[in-house]
């Protein structure tokens, strides 16, 4: 059975991940808030919240689940020679409202956003407490590509992307796992399958095998990911 979670309860009360559902893949439980120390909880449990728009709070965690180690990001030659045209410029943590602005802009495929004002809000919260980070990809000075997640201890918890130029969003994802490999990082949790991520090196764990990953990893803390001015992607 589907679990409820009121509003403000304490944000402990998710069940067991085994508790979730088959179809839909991974739903965990319906309710609760969007409150800093929940969704913190959340992430180190291995649940990130999805909904629409006028929906109550779903929380998933889906099996298998999807993630990247940050050396095995793979570039191709077509991003290799995209980058080379496009100059990218990157930068963390210069335009985070910016970016989860944009990410929240619905898709040619898409009607509505799951970005909800709501959602923007938490995150921006997690934001100023130094817990998410985005990364920005420039281009003759204007915002053309970016991503932001979750970083908790070597695990960084992949939210959502958005291009603006071919490629935007792949330099962004480049430009983050450079970032992570050099300050440690061991995890990208990428939630769920697609083509996309798995041409980008991604891929599939077991939900069993990712708990125990976060178990061991979130609870090993880094120094903490700072700011960083833009500068020129390279290929080096």
């Amino acid at each position: 059975m589907l679990t409820y979670i009121q509003p403000f309860d304490e944000f402990e009360s998710f069940p067991p991940l085994e508790k979730a559902m088959i179809y839909p893949n991974g739903l965990l439980a319906i309710g609760g808030d969007l409150s800093a120390p929940r969704l913190l909880h959340a992430y180190r449990r291995g649940i990130f919240p999805w909904f629409s728009e006028n929906e109550m709070i779903h929380w998933w965690s889906p099996d298998p689940r999807m993630v990247l180690y940050p050396a095995e990001f793979h570039i191709s030659r077509s991003l290799k020679k995209s980058i080379r045209k496009n100059d990218f410029y990157y930068s963390m943590d210069r335009a985070f409202e910016e970016v989860i602005q944009a990410c929240a802009e619905p898709r040619k495929s898409q009607q509505g956003t799951w970005i909800t004002k709501e959602m923007q809000q938490a995150y921006i919260r997690l934001h100023k407490m130094g817990k998410a980070h985005s990364v920005e990809i420039w281009k003759d000075s204007q915002l053309v590509g970016g991503l932001y997640g979750i970083a908790i201890g070597r695990v960084f918890f992949g939210e959502s992307m958005f291009s603006r130029v071919t490629d935007a969003s792949k330099a962004a994802f480049l430009s983050l796992t450079r970032i992570l490999d050099e300050s440690g990082f061991e995890l990208i949790d990428c939630q769920v399958y697609s083509e996309h991520l798995e041409t980008l090196g991604a891929r599939e764990i077991d939900r069993k095998f990712f708990e125990k990953l976060l178990q061991q990893y979130c609870s090993e803390e880094l120094q903490q990911l700072t700011a960083l001015e833009a500068q020129r992607l390279s290929l080096v």
